[in-house]
């Protein structure tokens, strides 16, 4: 039997709308999965320098954007003061990241990355984006779209508005 919303169905039929525990399941490990592949490439070149991903996050979120503060990031993060000084102090004694001095407050640090930082940023980033470009090739556009209204719903409401604000001040 057809259903009267085409949209709530897969092409095998099953119904989104009344997702089974089993099925449920089965997307909770292909997000594992596919998680542990997307993070696979970086995470080999973090552990020829002996980052973590915490290293990789930070080094991410200040090449997007270039100056933010120490707060913004950690805001973004979700870690603690303590956890991402941590990983900052080592990223800048490694001469990849630059800690200025705000000029307005002087209180705050104004993170950059430094030519290496944004060497080892690229490297970073194109194994993810090759990675990503492959499966958005795979499934089309229809499922890219899909997948992002997934990802999108499953966020908090606060880090959605977060989400959305990067979005915006990227166009």
């Amino acid at each position: 039997m057809k259903s009267e919303h085409p949209m709530t169905e897969t092409r095998s039929g099953e119904s989104l709308l009344f997702l089974t525990d089993e099925q449920l399941r089965q997307g909770i490990e292909a997000m594992f999965f596919a998680y542990r592949g997307f993070t696979a490439d970086p995470d080999l070149i973090l552990t020829e320098l002996t980052y973590g991903r915490a290293h990789h996050r930070a080094i991410h979120f200040i090449a997007r954007r270039p100056g933010t503060t120490v707060s913004n990031l950690l805001n973004i993060l979700g870690v603690t003061k303590q956890s991402l000084n941590r990983v900052l102090r080592t990223l800048i004694e490694d001469g990849l990241v630059k800690s200025e001095k705000g000029v307005a407050d002087k209180r705050e640090r104004h993170l950059t990355l430094t030519a290496d930082g944004e060497a080892l940023e690229q490297r970073l980033s194109d194994a993810q984006r090759a990675r990503m470009r492959a499966a958005y090739r795979t499934a089309g556009p229809s499922a890219v779209a899909g997948f992002r209204q997934v990802l999108e719903a499953m966020m908090d409401p606060e880090l959605r508005r977060r989400y959305n604000a990067m979005k915006e001040t990227d166009t």
